[in-house]
């Protein structure tokens, strides 16, 4: 058996250094090593030796199916390599490499993520809530009774079971009271919808970031307070604020808040945001629908206020047409990186 082990060794490597593709490599260990083959028939043969001969020939047979296993892998191995050669021999490895196109965060998202990042240091939690909302989540909790110019179908978008498109982030904040009691003290960044006409300061589909604060003993004075910090710290210390009388539905007294700062242009007062106290109407809604009198006016106060992201992020970035936010040209994005 020693000796045919020795002539299967030296026959098997000979094949294995002609074979000149996988196919025949696979051929030389199906025929040497294969459930047939050679080898692993004379392994079947191993109870046939005497005692005293198994452990020599034994160490002999794992040897050859060893070193045969090992010229088999070699073998393909080199035969990759030579194809991997011959696929590269025309190819200047001279020639430079074209460079990979770097993307970045889309401006609007850079301007959320850091509006985001300074209410959460001062103790706001992120907030959310449906897109498709009733009318009482968008308009009745809100103090703007059916008669009011708001709910007009033209100006905004119904679906045919009569739920709407949201047309302020506002519907947060009612959700966010229907579900917990006060202290309050959320953001509602999202998506709001509109029937506008589409120009360079209009979607029909925009996006806003809203504020609630409710709890005892709240005043315009935090309202005051809150903005002003926000807006420096996101415009820089050297911008100014302040309050100009208006009118909302649900805030009474309402203010629009109107910013000038360096990184706005500097001399002139921009109109960016509103807010207001909450409206006492506003409580008493969310009252009757939790019913309970968690929300009652004669011991808690709260303010709120909301602006665009859009048209901030306009001005921060001196984007002159609010379409290019939407139009996904690389041109345009491709300054934000």
């Amino acid at each position: 058996m020693e000796a045919t082990l020795e002539q299967l060794r030296t026959q098997a490597l000979a094949e294995l250094d002609a074979a000149g593709s996988e196919p025949a490599v696979e051929a030389v260990r199906v025929k040497y090593l294969g459930r047939a083959g050679s080898i692993s028939l004379l392994s079947e043969g191993m109870k046939t030796v005497s005692k005293e001969d198994k452990p020599r020939i034994g160490k002999l047979l794992n040897e050859v199916r060893s070193q045969v296993t090992a010229a088999i892998d070699a073998r393909k191995a080199a035969l990759q390599e030579s194809r991997d050669a011959a696929a590269f021999a025309d190819l200047d490895t001279t020639l430079p490499g074209a460079p990979a196109w770097r993307g970045a965060l889309h401006p609007m998202t850079l301007l959320l993520d850091r509006a985001v990042r300074i209410f959460r240091r001062m103790g706001f939690a992120l907030a959310d809530g449906p897109d498709i909302e009733t009318e009482w989540h968008c308009f009745d909790a809100l103090n703007t009774p059916p008669d009011h110019p708001a709910r007009n179908e033209q100006d905004t978008f119904y679906l045919p079971d009569g739920r709407l498109l949201r047309t302020q982030t506002s519907t947060i904040q009612v959700r966010t009271m229907e579900a917990q009691p006060p202290p309050v003290r959320v953001i509602g960044p999202g998506a709001a919808y509109r029937r506008d006409e589409i120009d360079a300061t209009h979607l029909a589909q925009f996006n806003q970031m809203e504020g609630l604060y409710v709890d005892r003993g709240v005043t315009l004075a935090d309202l005051k307070g809150t903005v002003e910090f926000f807006f420096r710290e996101l415009l820089g210390s050297a911008a100014q604020v302040r309050f100009r009388p208006h009118f909302f539905p649900f805030t009474e007294p309402s203010f629009e808040i109107d910013i000038k700062a360096p990184a706005l242009g500097g001399d002139r007062w921009l109109e960016l945001a509103g807010c207001g106290m909450v409206d006492p109407a506003v409580f008493e809604a969310i009252n009757a629908r939790r019913g309970d009198n968690a929300y009652d006016p004669e011991k808690i106060s709260g303010w709120a206020f909301g602006f665009g992201i859009e048209r901030l992020a306009m001005i921060t970035s001196a984007v002159p047409d609010i379409r290019y936010f939407i139009e996904n040209d690389i041109r345009f994005l491709e300054q934000f990186r």
